[in-house]
Parts: structure tokens; sequence; C-alpha cells
């Protein structure tokens, strides 16, 4: 029997039910170019075992980052995950509905829910967040359209240091609902402070800061949150990288309104760039203009600890009007990664991964700055985990060169710019390998 089990007799009455004659009218709307005319060639039909052979063949060809010496980031990280990360993940309790529509019959879910919460305002210094947006990107999209909401303005301010993939969805985001966004052009690898002030006006709804930002370099946050509260309602967004919350100041502390960011590195593997999950947090006046949902504590009737979904802003629960947006879950699987994970590193153990990183990102720039030909892009800007070089040879060339050693060297972001990404995983051994490969492929 074939997969789809529709007799012609079937795809008849559907037709003459439509109005055409048969399936070639039916797609017609579709340009010739675009249809599929000799069939799919699929090859002859395999066994289940051999099947299994042919996509493990496959899958071997992958360079897994976890037995590569790899030092990319760009947005996601390679940082050490606890094995009780994925044993407590994988119950099937948890495993079997990862995307609850229904939350409210599971008061387990909706206590790890409100955990992870109540961690991610730990985290922020913020008074409210939601259950998760689905990644990062999508989340500072959605604080651009709320701060819009907020204020009633339609002029957003961007960074030029800004992830670029989080500004092709912000675009997105934005396209059709007349949010106008200017873009602020960087110097030295920061948000050009000048420039910021002469874009600000009473028109701005918003401004971005993303710190650490896509070069990796910590801005001044404190200086960005002046400029920004000195024109009044204008909110500022904060994207942060939650390890680097355990040593940086929280965004609560500059007086961010809303912080966003993406969770992939407590506690999610790189998965090769998803799924993800989005955090969103704000302040408590602002909640019923947050994206999503937030579960809330409460007593049951008994007078006994029990859970709820507080807020339900999706156009499912609410008229459509009232809506704050289309998200219609939570990436709850991925968020009880992160909750397990913080639960087990506790405060101090964040902290040692964050200084980790910290180190030995530098400890690399600084061996690298030893090789002739390479230096720091941005020399005068302080970083977390990340920074960019410069490179004697095309940075595509160096990878290209060190993928038959091994090793991923980070991502080509110019001709001759190369940005590398340490976590504490990363052992001095490892470093300082990486550091002898360089030397040979950009001086062969």
């Amino acid at each position: 029997m074939p997969y789809i089990s529709n007799t012609d007799r079937d795809r008849r009455e559907m037709l003459a039910q439509i109005g055409v004659e048969n399936f070639d009218e039916l797609i017609q709307a579709i340009p010739a170019k675009f249809r599929v005319k000799d069939g799919l060639h699929m090859g002859k039909a395999l066994s289940e075992m051999e099947i299994t052979e042919k996509i493990k063949s496959q899958t071997c060809k992958n360079l897994c980052a976890q037995t590569a010496n790899s030092f990319l980031g760009a947005g996601v990280y390679d940082h050490f995950i606890p094995a009780a990360v994925d044993a407590i993940v994988s119950r099937p309790e948890f495993y079997s509905a990862y995307t609850p529509y229904q939350a409210e019959v599971s008061q387990g879910t909706l206590q790890y829910i409100y955990e992870y919460q109540t961690m991610i305002c730990e985290l922020t210094g913020m008074d409210i967040a939601n259950a998760s947006m689905y990644d990062g990107a999508s989340a500072i999209a959605e604080a651009i359209l709320m701060a819009v909401r907020s204020n009633k303005r339609q002029k957003a301010l961007l960074p030029a240091t800004l992830n670029p993939e989080y500004l092709r969805v912000i675009k997105a985001y934005t396209e059709g609902v007349g949010v106008e966004l200017i873009s602020i052009p960087a110097k030295d690898g920061l948000s050009d402070l000048d420039a910021l002030q002469k874009s600000l006006d009473d028109s701005v709804s918003s401004v971005v800061i993303q710190s650490p930002n896509f070069y990796g370099n910590i801005e001044d946050a404190q200086a960005i949150s002046e400029l920004v509260h000195h024109q009044q309602n204008c909110l500022l967004i904060a994207c942060v990288d939650p390890i680097s919350l355990a040593i940086l100041n929280a965004p609560s502390e500059y007086k961010a309104d809303i912080v966003v960011g993406e969770g992939q590195a407590l506690g999610n593997s790189m998965y090769m760039g998803g799924p993800l999950f989005g955090f969103f947090a704000t302040l408590l006046p602002m909640s019923r203009q947050m994206p999503g949902r937030i579960v809330g504590g409460t007593v049951d009737k008994e007078g006994k600890r029990a859970y709820a979904l507080t807020l339900q802003t999706r156009e499912q629960h609410i008229r459509r009007a009232k809506a704050t947006s289309n998200i219609c879950s939570n990436q709850s699987l991925c968020t009880l990664a992160a909750t397990v994970y913080m639960s087990l590193m506790g405060k101090e153990g964040l902290r040692e991964v964050a200084l980790q990183s910290t180190q030995k990102a530098h400890y690399l720039a600084a061996e690298l700055g030893k090789i002739k030909g390479i230096s720091l892009k941005y020399p005068q800007a302080a970083f977390f985990k990340e920074f960019v070089i410069n490179t004697p040879i095309p940075a595509q060339t160096i990878i290209t060169r060190m993928a038959p050693r091994n090793i991923y060297p980070g991502v080509a972001i110019g001709e001759d710019e190369l940005m590398l990404a340490v976590t504490e995983r990363k052992r001095k051994r490892e470093i300082d390998d990486f550091v002898k490969q360089m030397q040979e492929v950009c001086h062969a």
C-alpha cells in the first residue's frame, strides 16, 4: 500500500469537488520550472537494515564539535553539559510531552516552567519572565514589537554589532507592521555612542543593545542606558549571553527594560544549530504586554502549593485584537534542560564556567597574537569568550586547511577576519595545539 492510500477514485472525486479535471490543472499556478516532471528518482526500495546503514554512513561524514577541536561560536556554543541533564530530560514523563499545548493539566510541567522563569529572573535581575520563546532571534524581535505596544512609537534603533542572523529575523517580524528599523554604526567593534545620541528623539520606541555583541565585545551598557533613558518612555532592550551574567552586571543594574537572549548555552547541545530557546524577561508593569505564556504559583482548594498558566496572550486564548504574539507554545524540552543545568551548576558553578571561558579565550588571543600576521581586530575592546582576529591569509583558506586536521578554527566574518569562541571545555593542550596548527597553516 502506498504511504498516501487514496485510490484513483478518491482522487477523481476530490478533483471534481474542487472543480478541475486533473492534477496538472490544479497546480497551474506553480511555475513549470518548479514542477517535478520525471519522477523523484529515489532509487530502489531498501530494507530497514539497509536504510539504517545508509543513513549511518552519511552521518559519519559529519565532523562533531565534541570530537573535533572546535572554536565555533557566532551564537551557538560548545559548553560542557553534565550527564545528569540528558538523563533527567530523557525521562518519559518529560520527553513525551515536550511542547505541551495544554500545560495546565500537568503540575510537573508547570512547576519546572515556573522554576525556569524564576531562574531567568535571578540571572537577569528582572521582575518577570515568560516560559520561553523559540530562539534568541525571535525573542529580540518580539521585544521590539512589545516596546511598540507599550509606548505607541514605531522606530527601533539597532546596533551594527548585532548578530546578523538576529537582524534578518527582526526584519521579517517587523515587515508590514509599520516599524522603522534604524541602524547605529559601529566604532572599533562597539556601538558608536555619538551616532546613537544623534539618532535618539521622541519618536524612538526602543534601542537594542547586544552585550557581549556579535564580535564578542562587551558594550558600555551603562553609558547606552543613560542615553536611552534620557528620552522619556524610550525602552532599552538588552540581548545577553546568559553565561556571561555570572560575572558581568545583570541587565537590571544598568536599568534595561526588556532582557532577551539565546539560552542554548544553558545545558543544550549545539545540535547543528537547533533546536534552541529564547529567554524573555521584563519589568512587572509591562507583564501584560509580554508575548507567550507565563506560569504563576498559587494554592489549590486544599491550601497546597499549585501552579497555573497565569497569562496566555496568544490569539487561541484571547481575542485576536488583544493578542501580543502568535507564538503558540514554548520550548519546554530545551528550557527543562536549562532548568536542570542551572540547578546542577548553581551560582558558583555558572561563575566558574564563565570565568574559565573568559580566561581561556584571553589566553588563546594572547598566544595567537605571537604568530606573525595575526592580531586582534579590536584590541581596545574588552571581550568575554569570543573575539575576532586579523589573519595573514584568507580566513576561509584557514578553515579549509584546518578541516583535515580535525579542527574547526572559527567563523569567517570577512576576507581576512576570523571569529573564534572558547568555552570551559577547552583544555590548555587543545588550545596550544591549535596555536601550533595555526602557525603551520598560516605560514605553510
